[in-house]
C-alpha cells in the first residue's frame, strides 16, 4: 500500500533537525513519494538540495507562491522560468492567488499567476494552485486560459460544493489534506459527490496537521491519518484510497 504526498514543504527549516528521520517515517508509513512545491527565490536551493539527497522519493515543482509576490516579481519569475528549462520539474507550483491578509500586490499577483499559467501550458506541466479569498478571480483566469491543456490540483481545497464543482468542470483535481479531519470542515458533507478519480492527497507539511496530531508540526507520515478519514467518508477501504489517489497523482504529475 503506497501513498503520494502531492504537496509538502519538508525541505523547509522546520525539518532541519530531523529531515532524514521524517523521510524515513514517511517511507515506513507507506508514503513513498513526496512532491515538493517551491515558495520563492530563497527556497529553490534547499528544495533542490533535498531532491538531490532523496532522488528516489521526491519530485520538485517550480513556482512563486502568491503571498510572496512583491514589486520585484517579474525579476523573480524570470529566474524561475530559466530554472524550469532544466527539465527536472514535474509541475508548476506553488502558484495562485491569496487576498486573505493583504491585497497590496493584488494586480501583481494576478499578472504573476497568468504568467505561470502560460508556463504550464507551454511545458505541458500540471499546476499546484493556492487560492484563498480569491475564488471569483481564480475561476475567471482559469476559464480564460483553459483550452484543454491546463490541468493540476487545487491545493488544500476547503471550499464550498459549488466551488468544488467549478474546479472539477474546469478539469482540475482537488488536493485534500489534514483539514478534512477537522470537525468544522464542511467539505466532508459533500465529499462523496466528488469522483474518486479527481482527488489527490497532500499534507502541506509542516502546516495543517490532521487529527490526532493537530497542534503538532505536520509531516508526510501523517498523510495516512488523513487518508483513513477520507476513506471513511467514501465508505471504502484504506487500501482502495491508497490505490486510487496514488494512481491519480502518477497520471497527473508523471511521478
Amino acid at each position: 500500500m503506497q501513498f503520494i504526498d502531492t504537496h509538502t514543504h519538508v525541505y523547509g527549516p522546520e525539518f532541519d533537525l530531523d529531515r532524514p528521520a521524517a523521510v524515513q517515517r514517511a517511507l515506513d508509513a507507506g508514503v513513498g513519494m513526496l512532491l515538493l512545491p517551491n515558495v520563492d527565490a530563497s527556497t529553490i536551493a534547499p528544495m533542490l538540495q533535498m531532491h538531490e539527497q532523496y532522488p528516489d522519493c521526491t519530485s520538485v515543482m517550480m513556482g512563486l507562491q502568491p503571498e510572496e509576490v512583491q514589486g520585484d516579481y517579474k525579476q523573480v519569475l524570470g529566474s524561475m522560468e530559466r530554472e524550469l528549462e532544466r527539465g527536472i520539474y514535474v509541475g508548476v507550483g506553488e502558484v495562485g492567488l491569496d487576498f486573505y491578509w493583504d491585497r497590496t500586490f493584488e494586480k501583481e499577483q494576478l499578472d504573476a499567476f497568468e504568467i505561470q499559467l502560460g508556463w504550464a501550458k507551454q511545458l505541458g506541466l500540471p499546476l499546484s494552485i493556492h487560492c484563498r479569498n480569491a475564488f471569483d478571480h481564480m475561476v475567471g483566469l482559469l476559464e480564460k486560459h483553459q483550452d484543454g491543456d491546463l490541468k493540476g490540483v487545487m491545493h488544500c481545497f476547503t471550499g464550498t460544493k459549488e466551488e468544488a464543482h467549478a474546479y472539477l468542470d474546469l478539469g482540475f483535481h482537488l488536493g485534500l489534506g489534514g483539514v478534512l479531519t477537522y470537525k468544522n470542515c464542511s467539505v466532508k458533507d459533500f465529499l462523496p459527490e466528488i469522483p474518486l478519480d479527481r482527488i489527490v492527497l497532500e499534507t502541506d507539511a509542516p502546516y495543517l496537521s490532521p487529527v490526532p496530531h493537530r497542534g503538532k508540526r505536520n509531516e508526510p507520515a501523517f498523510l495516512v491519518d488523513t487518508a483513513r478519514k477520507i476513506a471513511e467518508f467514501y465508505d471504502i477501504s484504506l487500501e482502495k484510497m491508497a490505490e486510487t489517489t496514488t494512481s491519480n497523482a502518477k497520471k497527473l504529475f508523471k511521478c
